[in-house]
């Protein structure tokens, strides 16, 4: 059964709705948050309405391939981040994952703590076999998340991802529903 929400000690991540745009706006425009983003910066609140508008009618098709979760959290529960988990075929049972934390939530383990309830959610709601993620080279930060959840580097794609600074390399990571999933 697909869930429209997931908990974790910390965090509440619940399908994006058109109303959560002013803070995926001001999140996607963050200077910080867009160093490793190939989507680019939006130029004005209309065009973020015009790139999450898909996401929100993705949310409603049945059965869900591209979930996107608005990442609540903190004593307050308000917004911190998004996070997105894109379903394949089934045939091939694999999750891609994704997340931007706002800056001023940076480094108190919330990335971490979403990562490892999508994989669970993954693994034991959607039945993957895979959940993957790449991250550009340079994105130290994103780095650690990803190995202290347990996902494995598998290799380099050179020059893949269209950042602001010019193509970067890109790390692939993985982690297989054999693997030990780490407690965090």
């Amino acid at each position: 059964m697909i869930k429209s929400t997931l908990t974790s000690k910390r965090l509440h991540l619940r399908l994006i709705a058109l109303s959560d745009l002013a803070f995926i706006h001001d999140l996607l425009s963050q200077p910080e948050t867009d160093e490793y983003n190939a989507l680019g910066t939006p130029k004005s609140i209309d065009e973020t309405k015009k790139w999450i508008t898909p996401w929100v009618l993705e949310n409603e098709i049945a059965p869900v391939k591209n979930h996107t979760w608005i990442i609540e959290g903190g004593d307050t529960k308000a917004p911190i981040g998004l996070f997105g988990l894109k379903l394949s075929a089934n045939k091939y049972r694999r999750g891609e994952v994704w997340y931007k934390i706002h800056p001023t939530h940076w480094k108190k383990g919330y990335a971490t703590e979403a990562l490892k309830c999508v994989i669970d959610y993954g693994f034991d709601t959607c039945d993957l076999h895979r959940v993957q993620a790449g991250c550009a080279v340079d994105n130290i930060g994103s780095i650690r998340v990803l190995e202290k959840v347990g996902m494995i580097k598998e290799g380099r794609g050179r020059k893949l991802l269209p950042l602001k600074s010019g193509w970067s390399d890109n790390f692939e990571y993985s982690i297989l529903e054999s693997d030990e999933r780490k407690s965090i």
